[in-house]
Order: structure tokens, then sequence, then C-alpha cells
């Protein structure tokens, strides 16, 4: 039974515990009731599960055993063996208009005094002591279990490297932005930070990701939240999807910047650096593990520049000095899923499968960036060659020294206004298309032909022709057109050799003429 998106994907994440079982036929309804249940069915749709409407859910006809990720809702209506899940990690938020805790308060897991559930799975025993203070009768049918996406995250580890390349992260850190959703969270209190971070901070030394809570998405629409985000999207924004992509992004990711939501307490587990952007207010509970997180961790502030505060936060992380912050909230790790299987299995009245339950690992994220159609570009004479800083071209973004535009996917604006232009992709059509841009726009002092990751055609306004070849050494091929910027800012007269630094990355940089 789902009521929105995310209890949808807590369910998904348990389901391995059936794999391989043709006695066990999973069914999905949709309760009725929830503000956020738009689409909430959509992951199914394409894996041809079957759905089934609420009211002939409620008549038990179909089904031995009901799985929720939520209190919330008619459950009492269901009939049958019932087990609940949480839908998060903690039980960090108030109840709205209580002092309890959403997920376990009392008041959502009775129903004319009796427990709604016949196991109430949590995923730490300080969840169970806190329940059981406030009601030993709410207590009673719950189990500490672990938690099942926890598990799923720590066994797609291995998949770090693949996940990085999907977003077309390279070499740059990878700065993941977690919000919640409300009044309180990340995106609704500082709805400029997605675009002043991929405005201000270097281009080819970070990439920038938002993972929303799916929440969010379900109450705006992808639409709106486009619009809202278009010029971080523009300037290589990624916007991980609600399920399965969140996740990989998280093992991606370098470090972490995030509100009071429960994702930061999956990037601690993780290990990964955390820096803190919750303002306060009255939806996170004292004392519960996201707030023991965020007294511990970094504050983000607009009062400093953003690079050095990302910089000096990676730079201070030590190896599993962040792991211990989320102890509060998950127990039984590795056996989640194998203890979840042995208790669904009880309820069914079945014996389980032999061996151990496999966590399915996550897929490949499909959210690659936008392209970057031109850059504000920073130079820098070095003893060997050039320093080169590119950020995405955007009116808050620091002035730079020039301006290089991609001739095919710019705008007419930055055409017409920057001093570099380069084209990609072998010279069809046009064989001295650099001839060509710089008789078009009197702006230009350097028009570039981008032949292959390490090949280019130069001409220069001063009448130079020359060929670029980079030597990128061992690891990704960087962009060429960093490269270029670097040959632009040496203005070139003939045969050159030097070295272009970008972001953690050197590379050698010979002209000669064309």
């Amino acid at each position: 039974m789902a009521r929105s998106a995310t209890t949808l994907h807590r369910l998904l994440d348990v389901l391995p515990v059936f794999a391989g079982d043709h006695r066990v036929t999973p069914l999905f309804t949709l309760a009725p009731g929830s503000a956020y249940d738009t689409d909430a069915l959509a992951a199914l749709d394409g894996a041809g599960a079957r759905t089934i409407p609420w009211d002939e859910a409620v008549t038990g006809a179909h089904h031995r055993l009901a799985l929720a990720a939520s209190p919330n809702g008619s459950l009492h209506l269901l009939p049958g063996p019932l087990a609940l899940l949480p839908h998060g990690a903690g039980f960090n938020k108030h109840l709205a208009d209580r002092e309890s805790a959403t997920g376990l308060d009392p008041g959502q897991l009775l129903h004319a005094g009796r427990p709604l559930a016949d196991l109430h799975a949590l995923a730490h025993p300080s969840q169970l002591a806190r329940l059981a203070r406030t009601s030993p009768t709410a207590a009673a049918p719950a189990k500490v279990t672990g938690d099942p996406t926890l598990e799923r995250l720590h066994h797609s580890q291995p998949g770090r490297a693949r996940y990085r390349a999907a977003l077309g992260t390279g070499d740059r850190r990878l700065i993941v932005l977690t919000s919640t959703f409300g009044p309180e969270s990340l995106l609704a209190r500082h709805p400029e930070l997605p675009q002043r971070l991929t405005a201000t901070l270097p281009y080819d030394t970070y990439q920038v990701a938002l993972v929303l809570h799916p929440n969010a998405r379900a109450r705006h629409g992808a639409f709106a939240l486009h619009q809202w985000l278009a010029p971080a999207l523009r300037a290589g924004l990624v916007l991980p999807g609600p399920y399965e992509e969140w996740g990989a992004a998280l093992i991606a990711a370098d470090l972490v910047i995030t509100d009071h939501g429960s994702t930061a307490l999956y990037a601690a587990a993780l290990d990964r650096p955390l820096i803190g952007a919750y303002d306060g207010g009255r939806e996170l509970v004292p004392d519960s593990p996201m707030a023991q997180l965020l007294a511990q961790v970094p504050r983000l502030t607009s009062h400093a520049p953003y690079p050095g505060q990302l910089a000096a936060a990676l730079a201070g992380h030590r190896p599993g000095s962040v792991r211990p912050l989320a102890d509060p909230a998950f127990a039984a790790r590795g056996s989640a899923l194998d203890l979840l299987r042995t208790e669904l299995y009880r309820l069914l009245g079945l014996d389980p499968p032999p061996g151990p339950v496999l966590p399915v690992p996550l897929p490949e994220p499909g959210a690659a960036p936008e392209p970057v159609t031109a850059f504000t570009v920073e130079t820098a004479s070095t003893p060997d060659g050039v320093r080169v800083s590119r950020f995405p071209a955007a009116a808050d973004g620091p002035p730079g020294d020039h301006l290089a535009a991609d001739a095919d996917r710019a705008a007419l604006g930055q055409l017409q206004t920057a001093a570099l232009l380069y084209r990609r992709g072998p010279a069809t059509g046009a064989p001295d298309w650099p001839a060509l841009a710089l008789a078009e726009y009197p702006a230009c002092r350097t028009a570039a032909q981008i032949l292959a990751p390490d090949r280019c055609t130069v001409r220069t306004r001063a009448g130079a022709r020359l060929a670029v070849v980079i030597d990128h050494g061992p690891g990704a091929p960087v962009d060429p057109s960093a490269v270029l910027s670097a040959v632009h800012a040496r203005r070139p007269t003939g045969a050159d050799r030097f070295r272009c630094h970008l972001g953690d990355r050197t590379v050698g940089v010979q002209l000669s003429p064309l």
C-alpha cells in the first residue's frame, strides 16, 4: 500500500526479500487521502506491476499480507496481517501540532486502542525505546530489523566510478545538495543556493547535484521545478530522479550539503563529508539522530565564499570520521533484509527460501547535466604556462577576463561578445570555420575547431593559424575548450609549448603552425 512516491520507493527496496519465490505475488494499491500521491505509482508502470483499486484492496480478496511504509491513511480497513515499515531514517520531524515524532506517534499507530500493525519494523533500538516510553501498546508489535535502503546503498558502493561517469563528474568534486520538503527545507529557505553554487564554483573543479524529496516533486511538478532551477540547470546542475538515482548520487558524492532531511543520515553512513544548511525551526525533533548530526558538522554560511568553505570541509575530512554520526539511526547493518524476510514470512505462514537475501545494486543514473554553452574564464600566468578557472556565464558569477562560447549552442548575445569561440566536431561544410567566425563576430579574438579530445585548430585575430595538440596524461581527458582558453590567454603567434592547469589537472599543450 503506497500513499506517495516516498512510501512506494521504500516498499520497492524491501521486495528483494521475496525474490525467486513463486508462492508470493506482489500487488500494489494507492491509498487515498495523501496530498503527495501525484504519480506515486508511475515507477511501476514501466515495470509492468499489477495494481488494484483501493476499494478492492480493502476487501482482502487479493492478499495474505499487507505492506505499508506510512502509518497514515485508513490502514485499519486492510484485513489480514499488516507490516509497517519506516519511510525515512531516524524519525527526526515533529508531527504537526504535536511533540512526538511523525511515525512514532501513538495516534498514528493505534486504532480503537489496538496496534494497526502486526509488525512495526524499526531501524534502531533507540526508536523502539522512544516508542515504548510513549505507548507500550503501540510498541508491542515493533521489532528492530535495520534499514533495507541503507543496505542497498552499502551494496551499491562498488558502482561509485560508474555512477560518476554517468553523471559526467570526471575528476571534479561532486557536491550534492539534499532538500527535504516543506517550509523549513533547504530549497524553500534558500532557493537561490543551487544557482549561486553553480555560478561561483569553478566548473572544472566542482559539479553540483540537487537531491529533492519526492514530495517536493509531487507538490510542484517537474515543469515548475525545472523552471525555477533553469539558471542552475543551464550551468550544469544535475537533478537526480527521486527513485534510485538519488542513492547513486550520494554514493558518487564527495561532499553533501544538507538541511534536516533524513537523506543526510544515509550520506553519513556512507562516510561522506557533510555541511549543514538548516536554519532551525519547529520541525526538527531535539536529540533526534538528525539533530545530533547537525550539531556536529560545519555550517554553510553566505558570509564567506563558497569555494573556501567547501575546500576546508573536504580537506578536513578524515576517512571514517563521519560514519559514527549515523550510528544512532541504523542498527543491524548488513542483515536488514534477512531479518525482514524472517518476519514477513512469519506473517505469511510460510518458510522462507534458503540462503541470504541479495540486495539489488542501484542502476546508473540517467540524469545527465545539460551542456554549458558559455563560460566566463579567469586565467593567470604560471612559471610553466597558464592556470584556467571557468565559471558558467551568469549575471551573478565572477567577471573573468574573457568569455568563451560554443558557437553552435550559445545564445546570440554571448556569441557577439565572446572573445573565444569554438566549435566541436570534424571540420565539415566549412573547412576553415575559424576564419568565418572571426569575420562574422568582431569581438572574437580567437576561433577554434575542436577536432578530437586531443586536437584542435586555431585562428587568431592577429593572423596566427595553429594546430593544438593536448597531452592529457593519465586520467580522463579534460575538456579541450578549457585548454583553448589557455591558448587564447597566451596570445600565440607561432610554435609554443606550455602547460595548462585546470582544477586539479595539468595537461601539456603544444602549438605548431598549421
